[in-house]
């Protein structure tokens, strides 16, 4: 287990427009740099056993909160949380270190950033390694549309942005409840039931399978969203929709050499034509569910390390 006493300071950094909260490792390492994005409901937390192993490796190690999370800005607005603001916010980083381009890692949320980054600023990413979401295609009809069409009111996507402000009330009244059922593992195979399953979930009073971290790491993820609620990291759900229409006009392949791993007890689908938008992909497995990078920190570490190592070589 992790002693969160032993994860880094932030620093308050000012970048386009909002500030953010950003830990580090590896600061000998100027010149090398990584960043790390996290997903939702996370925190740069979720990346503590990455850190000193990306450092040890010899990289500079940047680790935002992004906008909407712990002491980062949370901007009113909903359309601040689109794909142009978070992106700009991680070319803006870049550029506060004073460097031209950096490998990025994403897990969840921070792959779909990454994968928008890498095809709005693909001269800022010299390296992609995603975790858990694949390349999202874009179809014929703007994604929350796909998945009202295909899913209904109640998947949690379409329900965010379909009932504005309902979810994240419930998440803030059960805050700790919520994360806490949320972070599992080895759960159970469950039937669908109706209705809206993260809501179920914030209400459930009794969590299925493991927990994915200890009750002190947990702390670090439950004090941060009291601290700053859940509309503003809800709020990039908001903007599936807009992304779609901004991505309209953008080369939709994604030409950096990739990693792309999945856990194979994850819920979210592997991507069967990832190739063709990413030409560069290898792809690994891990046996794991959804919170890749916590599930499994040594093999998470190893793989991306060896995978870096070997690009560098190339």
């Amino acid at each position: 287990m992790f002693d969160p006493a032993d994860f880094p300071e932030p620093t308050l950094v000012s970048v386009n427009g909002v500030e953010l909260e950003v830990f580090e490792a590896g600061r000998q390492n100027a010149g090398n740099p990584i960043v790390l994005c996290h997903g939702w409901p996370e925190h740069a937390f979720s990346w503590r056993h990455q850190m000193p192993a990306l450092a040890a490796a010899g990289y500079h190690v940047i680790v935002p909160n992004q906008r909407g999370y712990g002491n980062s800005s949370r901007p009113a607005e909903v359309t601040g949380y689109d794909i142009e603001h978070l992106s700009g916010d991680l070319v803006a980083l870049l550029d506060h270190y004073g460097y031209e381009d950096a490998a990025f890692i994403g897990h969840d949320w921070g792959a779909m950033v990454v994968w928008g980054l890498a095809l709005l600023h693909p001269n800022r990413v010299n390296k992609v390694i995603n975790l858990s979401l694949p390349y999202q295609e874009r179809g014929e009809k703007p994604w929350v549309e796909s998945m009202e069409d295909v899913l209904g009111g109640d998947f949690y996507f379409v329900h965010f942005n379909r009932q504005p402000g309902v979810a994240d009330a419930v998440f803030e009244e059960n805050t700790f409840q919520f994360l806490r059922n949320i972070y599992r593992k080895n759960e159970p195979p469950r039937e669908p039931r109706p209705g809206m399953a993260l809501i179920d979930l914030a209400r459930a009073e009794t969590p299925l399978g493991d927990p994915v971290m200890s009750d002190g790491e947990l702390a670090v993820f439950v004090s941060a969203f009291e601290s700053a609620g859940f509309t503003g990291s809800v709020n990039w759900y908001r903007n599936l929709d807009r992304n779609w229409h901004l991505l309209a006009d953008v080369d939709p392949i994604v030409q950096q050499p990739t990693l792309m791993i999945y856990g194979d007890r994850d819920a979210v689908q592997k991507s069967e034509r990832l190739a063709e938008f990413v030409p560069q992909v290898e792809v690994v497995d891990l046996d794991c569910g959804h919170w890749i990078q916590q599930e499994k920190p040594e093999e998470t570490n190893r793989v991306i390390t060896e995978w870096l190592e070997q690009r560098d070589a190339d």
